[in-house]
Protein backbone atom coordinates (compact mmCIF):
# COMPACT_ATOMS: atom_id res chain seq x y z
CA UNK A 1 0.00 0.00 0.00
CA UNK A 2 2.95 2.22 0.74
CA UNK A 3 4.35 1.74 -3.19
CA UNK A 4 1.22 2.51 -4.58
CA UNK A 5 0.79 5.86 -2.88
CA UNK A 6 4.59 6.89 -3.47
CA UNK A 7 3.12 6.06 -7.13
CA UNK A 8 0.10 8.34 -6.70
CA UNK A 9 2.20 11.20 -5.89
CA UNK A 10 4.19 10.80 -8.86
CA UNK A 11 1.08 10.71 -11.25
CA UNK A 12 0.01 13.79 -9.30
CA UNK A 13 3.25 15.55 -9.94
CA UNK A 14 2.38 14.43 -13.52
CA UNK A 15 -0.74 15.54 -13.41
CA UNK A 16 0.19 19.05 -12.59
CA UNK A 17 2.47 19.52 -16.05
CA UNK A 18 -0.45 17.83 -18.28
CA UNK A 19 -1.09 21.71 -19.90
CA UNK A 20 2.11 20.48 -22.35
CA UNK A 21 -0.49 18.08 -23.70
CA UNK A 22 -2.50 20.20 -25.97
CA UNK A 23 -5.17 19.30 -28.54
CA UNK A 24 -3.90 22.01 -30.42
CA UNK A 25 -0.67 21.09 -31.29
CA UNK A 26 -1.98 17.78 -31.96
CA UNK A 27 -4.12 19.44 -34.58
CA UNK A 28 -1.39 21.08 -36.34
CA UNK A 29 0.78 17.99 -36.17
CA UNK A 30 -2.05 15.84 -37.86
CA UNK A 31 -2.87 18.25 -40.70
CA UNK A 32 0.62 18.80 -41.48
CA UNK A 33 1.61 14.85 -41.76
CA UNK A 34 -1.76 13.75 -43.21
CA UNK A 35 -1.00 16.71 -45.95
CA UNK A 36 -0.72 16.47 -49.56
CA UNK A 37 2.69 17.44 -49.37
CA UNK A 38 3.75 14.16 -47.58
CA UNK A 39 2.40 12.30 -50.74
CA UNK A 40 1.03 9.21 -48.21
CA UNK A 41 4.09 8.81 -45.75
CA UNK A 42 5.35 5.57 -48.04
CA UNK A 43 8.11 4.03 -46.77
CA UNK A 44 11.36 4.99 -48.58
CA UNK A 45 9.55 7.86 -50.24
CA UNK A 46 10.06 11.35 -50.47
CA UNK A 47 6.93 11.54 -48.26
CA UNK A 48 9.02 9.29 -45.22
CA UNK A 49 11.84 11.85 -45.64
CA UNK A 50 9.72 15.00 -44.64
CA UNK A 51 7.85 12.28 -42.06
CA UNK A 52 10.39 11.77 -39.97
CA UNK A 53 12.56 14.74 -40.22
CA UNK A 54 9.20 16.94 -39.16
CA UNK A 55 8.73 13.97 -36.18
CA UNK A 56 12.83 14.46 -35.19
CA UNK A 57 12.77 18.23 -35.25
CA UNK A 58 9.23 17.61 -32.88
CA UNK A 59 11.22 15.08 -30.47
CA UNK A 60 14.31 17.87 -30.33
CA UNK A 61 11.80 20.96 -29.75
CA UNK A 62 10.37 18.86 -26.89
CA UNK A 63 13.72 18.37 -25.15
CA UNK A 64 13.98 15.02 -25.95
CA UNK A 65 17.16 13.40 -26.32
CA UNK A 66 18.38 11.97 -29.67
CA UNK A 67 18.17 7.81 -28.93
CA UNK A 68 19.00 6.78 -32.43
CA UNK A 69 22.61 5.89 -34.59
CA UNK A 70 25.58 8.17 -34.79
CA UNK A 71 23.83 10.54 -31.88
CA UNK A 72 20.33 11.06 -34.34
CA UNK A 73 17.05 10.36 -34.22
CA UNK A 74 17.27 7.70 -36.62
CA UNK A 75 17.61 3.99 -36.16
CA UNK A 76 18.07 2.75 -39.76
CA UNK A 77 15.72 -0.29 -40.58
CA UNK A 78 17.12 -1.51 -43.90
CA UNK A 79 14.56 -3.51 -46.60
CA UNK A 80 13.79 -4.11 -49.97
CA UNK A 81 10.94 -2.78 -51.89
CA UNK A 82 9.20 -5.45 -53.85
CA UNK A 83 6.04 -4.09 -56.03
CA UNK A 84 4.69 -6.76 -58.52
CA UNK A 85 4.23 -5.54 -62.12
CA UNK A 86 1.09 -5.16 -63.54
CA UNK A 87 2.02 -7.62 -66.36
CA UNK A 88 2.17 -10.94 -63.96
CA UNK A 89 -0.35 -13.58 -64.83
CA UNK A 90 -1.56 -16.66 -62.67
CA UNK A 91 -3.30 -19.52 -64.31
CA UNK A 92 -5.35 -22.16 -62.79
CA UNK A 93 -5.08 -25.77 -65.03
CA UNK A 94 -7.46 -28.41 -64.62
CA UNK A 95 -7.57 -31.82 -67.05
CA UNK A 96 -5.76 -29.47 -69.38
CA UNK A 97 -8.27 -26.92 -69.57
CA UNK A 98 -6.90 -23.20 -68.25
CA UNK A 99 -8.13 -20.88 -65.98
CA UNK A 100 -6.68 -17.24 -65.98
CA UNK A 101 -6.71 -15.00 -63.07
CA UNK A 102 -7.11 -10.81 -63.77
CA UNK A 103 -4.21 -8.62 -61.36
CA UNK A 104 -6.09 -6.26 -58.89
CA UNK A 105 -9.26 -7.54 -60.29
CA UNK A 106 -9.27 -11.49 -59.32
CA UNK A 107 -6.02 -11.12 -56.90
CA UNK A 108 -3.13 -8.99 -55.52
CA UNK A 109 -0.03 -9.94 -53.54
CA UNK A 110 3.95 -10.16 -53.80
CA UNK A 111 6.25 -12.38 -53.90
CA UNK A 112 8.72 -12.73 -50.49
CA UNK A 113 11.91 -13.80 -52.25
CA UNK A 114 13.06 -10.48 -52.99
CA UNK A 115 14.51 -10.87 -56.84
CA UNK A 116 13.24 -9.57 -59.65
CA UNK A 117 11.73 -12.68 -61.53
CA UNK A 118 10.09 -15.20 -59.75
CA UNK A 119 7.72 -17.79 -61.38
CA UNK A 120 6.19 -20.89 -59.81
CA UNK A 121 3.92 -23.98 -61.33
CA UNK A 122 2.61 -26.45 -58.84
CA UNK A 123 -0.24 -28.23 -57.11
CA UNK A 124 -2.86 -26.43 -55.21
CA UNK A 125 -3.68 -27.99 -52.27
CA UNK A 126 -6.45 -26.38 -49.84
CA UNK A 127 -5.30 -26.52 -46.11
CA UNK A 128 -8.55 -24.66 -43.96
CA UNK A 129 -7.12 -22.39 -41.74
CA UNK A 130 -3.68 -22.85 -42.23
CA UNK A 131 -3.41 -23.36 -38.35
CA UNK A 132 -1.29 -25.27 -36.20
CA UNK A 133 -1.89 -24.56 -32.69
CA UNK A 134 -1.09 -27.70 -30.23
CA UNK A 135 -2.32 -25.98 -27.21
CA UNK A 136 -6.03 -26.56 -29.09
CA UNK A 137 -5.25 -29.65 -30.56
CA UNK A 138 -5.63 -28.31 -34.16
CA UNK A 139 -3.71 -29.22 -37.31
CA UNK A 140 -4.85 -27.87 -40.44
CA UNK A 141 -1.94 -29.77 -42.16
CA UNK A 142 -2.47 -33.58 -40.57
CA UNK A 143 0.99 -34.31 -41.31
CA UNK A 144 0.38 -33.81 -45.15
CA UNK A 145 3.77 -33.04 -46.95
CA UNK A 146 2.88 -29.47 -48.88
CA UNK A 147 6.29 -28.89 -49.58
CA UNK A 148 6.62 -26.87 -52.79
CA UNK A 149 2.55 -27.11 -53.06
CA UNK A 150 0.35 -24.00 -53.69
CA UNK A 151 -1.62 -23.46 -50.44
CA UNK A 152 -5.47 -22.34 -50.54
CA UNK A 153 -6.74 -21.09 -47.41
CA UNK A 154 -9.24 -19.07 -45.39
CA UNK A 155 -7.50 -16.21 -42.80
CA UNK A 156 -9.52 -16.02 -39.70
CA UNK A 157 -9.83 -18.64 -37.36
CA UNK A 158 -12.42 -21.65 -36.24
CA UNK A 159 -15.22 -19.76 -34.58
CA UNK A 160 -15.58 -20.33 -30.70
CA UNK A 161 -17.79 -18.64 -28.13
CA UNK A 162 -15.51 -20.36 -25.45
CA UNK A 163 -12.90 -18.11 -24.50
CA UNK A 164 -10.20 -21.08 -23.61
CA UNK A 165 -10.18 -22.07 -27.21
CA UNK A 166 -8.59 -19.82 -29.81
CA UNK A 167 -9.89 -16.92 -27.44
CA UNK A 168 -13.45 -17.45 -27.94
CA UNK A 169 -14.95 -13.88 -29.79
CA UNK A 170 -11.80 -12.38 -29.77
CA UNK A 171 -9.01 -13.39 -33.10
CA UNK A 172 -6.02 -14.82 -31.99
CA UNK A 173 -2.84 -14.47 -34.22
CA UNK A 174 -3.53 -17.68 -35.36
CA UNK A 175 -6.14 -16.02 -37.39
CA UNK A 176 -4.32 -13.31 -38.92
CA UNK A 177 -2.84 -13.29 -42.03
CA UNK A 178 0.47 -12.76 -41.30
CA UNK A 179 0.89 -15.91 -39.63
CA UNK A 180 -0.73 -17.63 -42.49
CA UNK A 181 2.27 -16.82 -44.62
CA UNK A 182 4.52 -17.43 -42.03
CA UNK A 183 3.36 -21.27 -41.19
CA UNK A 184 2.70 -21.84 -44.84
CA UNK A 185 6.79 -20.97 -45.66
CA UNK A 186 7.80 -22.53 -42.34
CA UNK A 187 6.07 -26.00 -44.38
CA UNK A 188 7.93 -25.40 -47.06
CA UNK A 189 5.04 -24.22 -49.12
CA UNK A 190 6.03 -22.20 -52.39
CA UNK A 191 2.99 -20.16 -52.30
CA UNK A 192 -0.03 -19.46 -50.50
CA UNK A 193 -3.28 -17.52 -51.84
CA UNK A 194 -6.05 -16.50 -49.17
CA UNK A 195 -10.04 -16.44 -50.47
CA UNK A 196 -10.93 -13.32 -48.97
CA UNK A 197 -14.35 -13.04 -47.69
CA UNK A 198 -15.85 -9.87 -45.53
CA UNK A 199 -16.61 -11.56 -42.38
CA UNK A 200 -13.18 -13.38 -42.26
CA UNK A 201 -11.14 -10.74 -43.02
CA UNK A 202 -13.24 -8.11 -41.22
CA UNK A 203 -12.93 -5.27 -44.17
CA UNK A 204 -13.72 -5.68 -47.52
CA UNK A 205 -11.44 -6.04 -50.89
CA UNK A 206 -11.11 -2.90 -51.70
CA UNK A 207 -8.89 -2.30 -48.23
CA UNK A 208 -6.81 -5.29 -49.68
CA UNK A 209 -6.58 -3.97 -53.12
CA UNK A 210 -5.15 -0.71 -51.95
CA UNK A 211 -2.94 -2.09 -49.36
CA UNK A 212 -1.65 -4.79 -51.91
CA UNK A 213 -1.14 -3.38 -55.40
CA UNK A 214 1.73 -1.46 -54.35
CA UNK A 215 5.26 -1.66 -53.20
CA UNK A 216 5.60 -3.85 -50.02
CA UNK A 217 8.41 -3.02 -47.84
CA UNK A 218 10.12 -6.07 -46.66
CA UNK A 219 12.62 -6.51 -43.93
CA UNK A 220 16.12 -8.06 -45.37
CA UNK A 221 15.83 -11.81 -45.88
CA UNK A 222 18.51 -13.01 -43.63
CA UNK A 223 18.01 -16.69 -43.76
CA UNK A 224 14.37 -17.24 -42.93
CA UNK A 225 12.14 -19.09 -45.77
CA UNK A 226 10.17 -17.08 -47.68
CA UNK A 227 7.45 -17.78 -50.04
CA UNK A 228 7.43 -17.15 -53.65
CA UNK A 229 4.32 -16.06 -53.75
CA UNK A 230 1.82 -14.60 -50.77
CA UNK A 231 -1.73 -13.36 -52.14
CA UNK A 232 -5.35 -12.92 -51.91
CA UNK A 233 -8.23 -13.82 -54.31
CA UNK A 234 -11.42 -12.19 -54.41
CA UNK A 235 -14.48 -14.13 -53.41
CA UNK A 236 -15.52 -14.56 -56.76
CA UNK A 237 -12.16 -15.43 -58.03
CA UNK A 238 -11.89 -18.14 -55.13
CA UNK A 239 -15.15 -19.76 -56.41
CA UNK A 240 -14.04 -19.67 -59.91
CA UNK A 241 -10.91 -21.90 -58.53
CA UNK A 242 -12.94 -24.08 -55.89
CA UNK A 243 -15.56 -24.89 -58.87
CA UNK A 244 -12.45 -26.22 -60.99
CA UNK A 245 -12.22 -29.29 -58.30
CA UNK A 246 -16.15 -29.14 -58.01
CA UNK A 247 -15.91 -26.97 -54.27
CA UNK A 248 -17.32 -23.93 -53.43
CA UNK A 249 -16.64 -20.94 -50.86
CA UNK A 250 -19.03 -21.54 -48.21
CA UNK A 251 -18.94 -25.87 -48.24
CA UNK A 252 -15.11 -25.22 -47.80
CA UNK A 253 -15.30 -23.14 -45.01
CA UNK A 254 -17.61 -24.74 -43.21
CA UNK A 255 -15.24 -27.76 -43.57
CA UNK A 256 -12.16 -25.84 -42.44
CA UNK A 257 -14.27 -25.06 -39.42
CA UNK A 258 -14.06 -28.45 -38.33
CA UNK A 259 -11.13 -30.06 -36.21
CA UNK A 260 -11.75 -33.21 -38.13
CA UNK A 261 -10.66 -31.42 -41.52
CA UNK A 262 -7.83 -32.83 -43.68
CA UNK A 263 -6.20 -31.05 -46.57
CA UNK A 264 -7.85 -31.26 -49.81
CA UNK A 265 -6.25 -31.81 -53.03
CA UNK A 266 -7.70 -29.47 -55.34
CA UNK A 267 -6.83 -31.69 -58.35
CA UNK A 268 -5.31 -28.77 -60.57
CA UNK A 269 -1.79 -26.90 -60.77
CA UNK A 270 -1.44 -23.15 -59.87
CA UNK A 271 1.29 -21.61 -63.01
CA UNK A 272 2.39 -17.52 -61.90
CA UNK A 273 4.77 -15.45 -63.49
CA UNK A 274 5.56 -12.13 -60.93
CA UNK A 275 7.71 -10.03 -62.15
CA UNK A 276 8.86 -8.16 -59.62
CA UNK A 277 10.41 -4.13 -59.23
CA UNK A 278 12.81 -4.49 -56.52
CA UNK A 279 14.75 -1.69 -55.09
CA UNK A 280 16.80 -1.26 -51.94
CA UNK A 281 15.37 0.87 -48.82
CA UNK A 282 16.66 2.71 -46.39
CA UNK A 283 14.08 3.39 -43.89
CA UNK A 284 13.98 4.31 -40.72
CA UNK A 285 12.37 4.38 -37.27
CA UNK A 286 12.21 7.60 -35.20
CA UNK A 287 13.78 7.37 -31.71
CA UNK A 288 13.96 9.28 -28.63
CA UNK A 289 14.63 9.13 -25.00
CA UNK A 290 14.07 11.28 -21.74
CA UNK A 291 16.52 9.85 -19.28
CA UNK A 292 14.74 8.45 -16.08
CA UNK A 293 16.27 10.20 -12.78
CA UNK A 294 17.34 7.10 -10.55
CA UNK A 295 20.76 6.09 -10.96
CA UNK A 296 19.64 2.76 -11.81
CA UNK A 297 16.51 2.75 -12.76
CA UNK A 298 17.14 4.66 -15.55
CA UNK A 299 18.46 1.55 -17.53
CA UNK A 300 15.22 0.31 -17.99
CA UNK A 301 12.61 2.29 -19.64
CA UNK A 302 8.91 2.60 -20.72
CA UNK A 303 8.69 2.53 -24.50
CA UNK A 304 5.36 4.43 -26.46
CA UNK A 305 5.05 3.53 -29.76
CA UNK A 306 3.17 4.92 -33.21
CA UNK A 307 3.87 4.11 -36.60
CA UNK A 308 4.53 7.39 -39.36
CA UNK A 309 4.06 5.48 -42.49
CA UNK A 310 0.22 5.05 -44.38
CA UNK A 311 0.12 3.64 -48.61
CA UNK A 312 1.93 6.23 -50.15
CA UNK A 313 0.32 7.18 -53.44
CA UNK A 314 -1.58 4.20 -54.97
CA UNK A 315 -4.72 3.71 -57.38
CA UNK A 316 -6.63 6.31 -57.66
CA UNK A 317 -10.23 6.72 -56.37
CA UNK A 318 -12.27 9.43 -57.56
CA UNK A 319 -9.59 11.09 -58.91
CA UNK A 320 -7.33 11.10 -55.73
CA UNK A 321 -4.69 9.09 -55.79
CA UNK A 322 -2.80 10.64 -52.37
CA UNK A 323 -3.23 7.95 -49.06
CA UNK A 324 -2.91 10.12 -46.64
CA UNK A 325 -3.55 8.42 -43.29
CA UNK A 326 -4.83 11.14 -41.52
CA UNK A 327 -6.72 8.72 -38.95
CA UNK A 328 -3.88 6.10 -39.62
CA UNK A 329 -1.75 6.96 -38.47
CA UNK A 330 -1.37 10.87 -37.86
CA UNK A 331 -3.42 10.93 -35.09
CA UNK A 332 -1.20 8.47 -33.14
CA UNK A 333 2.13 9.89 -34.01
CA UNK A 334 0.36 13.57 -32.72
CA UNK A 335 0.18 12.02 -29.29
CA UNK A 336 3.44 10.18 -29.13
CA UNK A 337 4.88 14.18 -30.28
CA UNK A 338 2.93 15.43 -27.18
CA UNK A 339 3.43 12.86 -24.98
CA UNK A 340 7.07 13.18 -25.48
CA UNK A 341 7.10 16.75 -24.78
CA UNK A 342 5.06 16.64 -21.89
CA UNK A 343 7.15 13.61 -20.18
CA UNK A 344 10.53 16.16 -20.85
CA UNK A 345 8.85 19.29 -19.74
CA UNK A 346 8.42 17.67 -15.87
CA UNK A 347 11.14 19.17 -13.54
CA UNK A 348 11.07 15.90 -11.95
CA UNK A 349 11.39 12.90 -14.10
CA UNK A 350 10.42 9.32 -13.29
CA UNK A 351 12.94 7.02 -12.21
CA UNK A 352 13.21 5.18 -15.19
CA UNK A 353 13.60 6.31 -18.75
CA UNK A 354 10.97 6.84 -21.57
CA UNK A 355 11.60 6.29 -25.33
CA UNK A 356 9.47 7.42 -27.74
CA UNK A 357 9.72 5.44 -31.15
CA UNK A 358 7.76 6.42 -34.65
CA UNK A 359 7.99 3.04 -36.47
CA UNK A 360 8.42 2.31 -40.36
CA UNK A 361 6.36 -0.16 -42.09
CA UNK A 362 3.35 -1.00 -39.85
CA UNK A 363 0.92 -1.27 -42.92
CA UNK A 364 3.57 -3.66 -44.37
CA UNK A 365 3.20 -5.83 -41.49
CA UNK A 366 4.41 -4.58 -38.58
CA UNK A 367 7.84 -4.28 -39.75
CA UNK A 368 9.37 -1.20 -38.16
CA UNK A 369 8.13 -2.34 -34.58
CA UNK A 370 9.91 -6.08 -35.26
CA UNK A 371 12.86 -4.37 -36.36
CA UNK A 372 13.00 -2.36 -33.19
CA UNK A 373 12.44 -5.21 -31.07
CA UNK A 374 15.06 -6.84 -32.66
CA UNK A 375 17.44 -3.82 -31.96
CA UNK A 376 16.00 -2.07 -28.85
CA UNK A 377 17.67 0.87 -27.39
CA UNK A 378 17.61 -0.71 -23.69
CA UNK A 379 17.35 -4.31 -23.47
CA UNK A 380 13.78 -6.18 -24.02
CA UNK A 381 14.72 -7.30 -20.48
CA UNK A 382 15.11 -3.87 -19.04
CA UNK A 383 11.87 -2.02 -21.09
CA UNK A 384 9.17 -2.19 -18.50
CA UNK A 385 6.19 -1.65 -20.53
CA UNK A 386 4.97 -0.72 -24.17
CA UNK A 387 2.13 1.64 -24.88
CA UNK A 388 1.20 1.73 -28.53
CA UNK A 389 -1.09 4.53 -30.34
CA UNK A 390 -2.55 4.03 -33.30
CA UNK A 391 -5.53 5.50 -35.33
CA UNK A 392 -7.56 7.91 -33.26
CA UNK A 393 -11.29 9.08 -34.75
CA UNK A 394 -10.95 12.86 -33.53
CA UNK A 395 -14.23 13.54 -32.82
CA UNK A 396 -14.29 14.81 -29.65
CA UNK A 397 -13.94 12.97 -26.07
CA UNK A 398 -15.23 9.91 -24.83
CA UNK A 399 -15.90 8.54 -21.62
CA UNK A 400 -14.84 5.31 -22.02
CA UNK A 401 -11.18 3.67 -22.98
CA UNK A 402 -10.14 0.04 -24.67
CA UNK A 403 -7.41 -1.24 -23.82
CA UNK A 404 -7.22 -4.69 -25.16
CA UNK A 405 -4.66 -6.79 -23.55
CA UNK A 406 -3.91 -4.31 -20.39
CA UNK A 407 -5.91 -7.17 -18.14
CA UNK A 408 -2.96 -9.82 -19.45
CA UNK A 409 -0.47 -7.78 -17.53
CA UNK A 410 0.36 -7.20 -14.02
CA UNK A 411 0.33 -3.83 -14.81
CA UNK A 412 -4.22 -3.88 -15.25
CA UNK A 413 -4.65 -2.35 -12.14
CA UNK A 414 -2.28 0.33 -12.35
CA UNK A 415 -4.76 0.85 -15.59
CA UNK A 416 -7.63 0.42 -13.39
CA UNK A 417 -6.95 3.24 -11.03
CA UNK A 418 -5.71 5.79 -13.20
CA UNK A 419 -9.13 5.30 -14.97
CA UNK A 420 -11.22 5.49 -11.65
CA UNK A 421 -9.51 8.87 -10.83
CA UNK A 422 -9.86 10.05 -14.17
CA UNK A 423 -13.37 9.07 -13.99
CA UNK A 424 -12.87 6.96 -17.45
CA UNK A 425 -14.78 3.74 -17.89
CA UNK A 426 -12.65 0.75 -19.58
CA UNK A 427 -14.57 -1.02 -21.76
CA UNK A 428 -14.18 -3.98 -23.85
CA UNK A 429 -12.76 -4.50 -26.97
CA UNK A 430 -15.89 -3.62 -29.06
CA UNK A 431 -14.79 -5.73 -32.35
CA UNK A 432 -13.00 -8.79 -30.50
CA UNK A 433 -13.42 -10.63 -34.04
CA UNK A 434 -11.01 -8.66 -35.51
CA UNK A 435 -7.99 -9.52 -33.56
CA UNK A 436 -6.85 -5.73 -32.96
CA UNK A 437 -4.40 -6.80 -30.49
CA UNK A 438 -2.55 -8.46 -33.35
CA UNK A 439 -2.61 -5.83 -35.66
CA UNK A 440 -0.80 -3.08 -34.37
CA UNK A 441 2.79 -2.44 -33.16
CA UNK A 442 2.83 -3.46 -29.80
CA UNK A 443 2.27 -7.08 -31.32
CA UNK A 444 5.96 -6.99 -31.94
CA UNK A 445 7.32 -5.79 -28.40
CA UNK A 446 4.56 -8.28 -27.10
CA UNK A 447 5.22 -11.24 -29.27
CA UNK A 448 9.00 -10.49 -27.56
CA UNK A 449 7.89 -10.66 -24.49
CA UNK A 450 7.74 -7.10 -23.19
CA UNK A 451 4.15 -6.23 -21.48
CA UNK A 452 2.50 -3.95 -24.14
CA UNK A 453 -0.98 -2.73 -25.96
CA UNK A 454 -2.59 -0.09 -27.45
CA UNK A 455 -5.00 2.80 -25.99
CA UNK A 456 -7.90 3.53 -27.63
CA UNK A 457 -10.68 5.88 -27.69
CA UNK A 458 -14.17 3.93 -26.61
CA UNK A 459 -17.34 4.67 -28.54
CA UNK A 460 -19.57 6.35 -25.94
CA UNK A 461 -19.25 10.42 -26.65
CA UNK A 462 -19.25 12.87 -24.28
CA UNK A 463 -22.69 15.08 -26.23
CA UNK A 464 -23.07 11.78 -28.53
CA UNK A 465 -26.59 9.69 -28.79
CA UNK A 466 -25.71 6.21 -27.88
CA UNK A 467 -24.75 4.08 -30.91
CA UNK A 468 -22.41 6.99 -32.41
CA UNK A 469 -19.06 5.76 -31.89
CA UNK A 470 -20.70 2.78 -33.35
CA UNK A 471 -21.30 4.22 -36.48
CA UNK A 472 -18.25 6.55 -36.69
CA UNK A 473 -16.69 3.43 -36.82
CA UNK A 474 -18.87 1.66 -38.79
CA UNK A 475 -18.22 4.02 -41.28
CA UNK A 476 -15.02 4.41 -40.87
CA UNK A 477 -13.66 0.71 -41.59
CA UNK A 478 -16.04 0.86 -44.87
CA UNK A 479 -15.52 4.13 -46.17
CA UNK A 480 -12.49 5.57 -45.47
CA UNK A 481 -10.16 2.63 -43.85
CA UNK A 482 -6.56 2.74 -46.27
CA UNK A 483 -8.74 5.23 -48.76
CA UNK A 484 -7.57 8.60 -50.12
CA UNK A 485 -10.32 10.08 -47.88
CA UNK A 486 -8.77 9.03 -44.95
CA UNK A 487 -7.81 13.11 -44.93
CA UNK A 488 -7.85 15.56 -42.01
CA UNK A 489 -10.67 17.82 -41.58
CA UNK A 490 -10.86 21.60 -39.90
CA UNK A 491 -13.25 20.64 -37.30
CA UNK A 492 -12.14 17.29 -35.81
CA UNK A 493 -12.08 17.70 -32.64
CA UNK A 494 -8.92 16.95 -30.24
CA UNK A 495 -10.06 16.43 -27.06
CA UNK A 496 -10.13 12.57 -27.07
CA UNK A 497 -7.51 12.49 -28.04
CA UNK A 498 -5.54 14.91 -25.52
CA UNK A 499 -7.34 12.88 -22.57
CA UNK A 500 -5.86 9.35 -24.08
CA UNK A 501 -2.32 11.11 -23.72
CA UNK A 502 -3.19 12.23 -20.34
CA UNK A 503 -4.57 8.45 -19.44
CA UNK A 504 -1.41 7.19 -20.43
CA UNK A 505 0.67 9.13 -19.37
CA UNK A 506 -0.41 8.35 -15.29
CA UNK A 507 -0.47 4.81 -16.36
CA UNK A 508 3.42 5.39 -17.70
CA UNK A 509 4.78 7.58 -15.00
CA UNK A 510 3.24 4.83 -12.37
CA UNK A 511 5.04 2.06 -13.88
CA UNK A 512 8.57 3.92 -14.33
CA UNK A 513 8.23 4.85 -10.70
CA UNK A 514 8.06 1.21 -9.61
CA UNK A 515 10.06 -0.92 -7.88
CA UNK A 516 9.74 -3.99 -10.24
CA UNK A 517 9.45 -4.44 -13.69
CA UNK A 518 6.21 -5.71 -15.16
CA UNK A 519 5.30 -8.99 -16.42
CA UNK A 520 2.48 -10.97 -17.76
CA UNK A 521 -0.10 -12.87 -16.05
CA UNK A 522 1.02 -16.59 -15.26
CA UNK A 523 -0.19 -18.40 -17.77
CA UNK A 524 -0.26 -15.88 -20.49
CA UNK A 525 0.94 -16.35 -24.18
CA UNK A 526 3.56 -14.05 -23.58
CA UNK A 527 5.51 -14.99 -20.59
CA UNK A 528 7.81 -17.48 -21.72
CA UNK A 529 8.94 -14.58 -23.61
CA UNK A 530 9.31 -12.52 -20.95
CA UNK A 531 11.25 -14.67 -18.35
CA UNK A 532 13.72 -15.42 -21.29
CA UNK A 533 14.20 -11.57 -21.76
CA UNK A 534 14.78 -11.58 -17.85
CA UNK A 535 17.41 -14.30 -18.74
CA UNK A 536 15.41 -16.92 -16.80
CA UNK A 537 14.20 -20.82 -18.20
Amino acid sequence: MKQFSILWLAAAALAANLGDVSGDRMRAHVKYLASDQLEGRGVGTRGEKLATEYIAAQFASAGAKTAGENGTFFQRVPMVGAATEPSATLTAIAKNQPVSFRWLDDYVGVSELQEATDQFDAEGIFVGHGIVAPEFHWDDFKGVDVKGKVLVLFTNEPPSDDPKFFGGRALTYYGRWTYKYEEAARHGAKAVFIIHTTPTAGYGFDVVRSSWSGEDPQLKLAGQPALAFAGWFTRDAGEKLLAMSGHHVDDMLQAANSRDFRPVPLGLHLRGNTPTKIRKIESRNVVSMVPGSDAKLKSEAVVFTAHWDHLGIGPAVNGDSIYNGAVDNATGCAILIEMARAWAALPEKPRRSAIFVAVTAEEAGLRGSEYYADHPVLPLGKTALNLNFDAFPPFGRTKDVEVTGAERTTVWPTVQEVARRMHIAIKPDAHPEQGHFYRSDHFALAHSGVPAFSINLGTDYEGKPPGYGEKIFEEYNEKHYHQPSDEYHDDWDFGGMQEVAQFALQIATAVANQDTLPTWNVGDEFLAAREKSFGRK
